[in-house]
């Protein structure tokens, strides 16, 4: 089997480097307004995401309710226990933020276009894993926020409640709720030009990835994260979705779902979304310029889902023709 390598994930590499080099344009006294960009670029984002949302199709998947509550479960329960079960072993600030960092990928919602495409490639329950897909973005607003309040302190960064949903009413909710009130007149449009939507996405998503590692390049933070640590993160990203699947797999077969389903609870409870990610960490963290490491186990989760997800999709194609 040809593998093809991820062109979003190539794109986040050479962002990544372009902001090593280049770490100027990103920092607080730049003149490019970077995070004005940003915030507005959330904005659209999040009204675009209220446009695609099928109000028929929600109402339709709420009938398959055993699905829906293992891939929540596993993605909002499941992943950020899996986390704190290694909390214990913290014996350094440095692994402090680590830990944090991997705190907030499992705190994370799922992810929308790559879960539906990979169930589609692989043959499993389509219209579940689009309405599994789209309320795991809705639960994550307020889900994902209260998981990291229980373990950012103030001298982390300035988490506060108030402030924080006030961004998210503002920047996220009510851009949701437009989209979705006009989404009766403007979804055949969104749908028709879906790619070049997905293409603006990315592109507000490169960004903020550049923006963090810049500050974070610019005030040296990674030299207190060494090959040894980069080792111990990979590996984890890769415990911890192995774990993941192999759980949600195991728990979609005792509930005797059939494969269909099995597939949808394992391709949707299992991936992380890097949107929802690169977004909320500015609205949680701030600029704080540890932010770069605070991405870097979602960055590398990202990659992995897509490689492994796509393997085991593309081979359950195979087989079913």
């Amino acid at each position: 089997m040809k593998l093809k390598i991820d062109k979003f994930v190539l794109s986040i590499i050479g962002t990544i480097l372009i902001a090593y080099f280049f770490p100027q344009w990103g920092v607080q006294d730049s003149e490019i307004p970077i995070d004005t960009i940003s915030a507005v670029g959330i904005s659209l984002i999040f009204f675009f995401y209220g446009l695609k949302l099928n109000p028929t199709q929600l109402k339709t998947g709420l009938k398959n309710w055993k699905l829906h509550l293992l891939v929540q479960g596993a993605t909002f329960l499941m992943f950020p226990l899996l986390v704190l079960l290694f909390r214990p072993l913290i014996q350094s600030e440095e692994q402090e933020v680590i830990w944090l960092a991997f705190f907030f990928l499992a705190a994370l919602p799922s992810t929308v276009s790559s879960s539906v495409v990979m169930v589609s490639m692989a043959k499993g329950n389509i219209p579940a894993a689009i309405f599994n897909a789209s309320i795991s973005g809705i639960i994550g607003i307020l889900i994902t926020p209260l998981w990291m309040g229980l373990f950012v302190t103030n001298e982390q960064t300035d988490f506060d409640f108030t402030a924080i949903y006030l961004k998210l009413i503002i920047q996220i909710i009510l851009p949701v709720l437009l989209g979705l009130l006009l989404q009766r007149y403007l979804g055949a449009f969104v749908q028709k030009h879906s790619s070049k939507l997905t293409l603006f996405d990315k592109s507000i998503i490169l960004l903020i990835i550049y923006k963090s590692f810049a500050v974070s390049f610019n005030d040296q933070i990674f030299t207190a994260v060494s090959i040894l640590d980069l080792a111990v993160i990979f590996i984890g990203v890769l415990f911890l979705f192995g774990i993941a699947f192999w759980l949600t797999g195991f728990l979609s077969r005792k509930l005797k779902f059939n494969l269909k389903d099995q597939i949808t609870a394992q391709f949707c409870g299992t991936k992380k979304s890097l949107v929802h990610g690169t977004v909320f960490s500015k609205i949680l963290f701030g600029n704080i310029a540890s932010l770069g490491v605070i991405l870097l186990p979602l960055m590398l989760f990202h990659a992995t889902q897509i490689l492994i997800i796509s393997i085991i999709a593309s081979k359950k194609n195979r087989l079913d023709t």
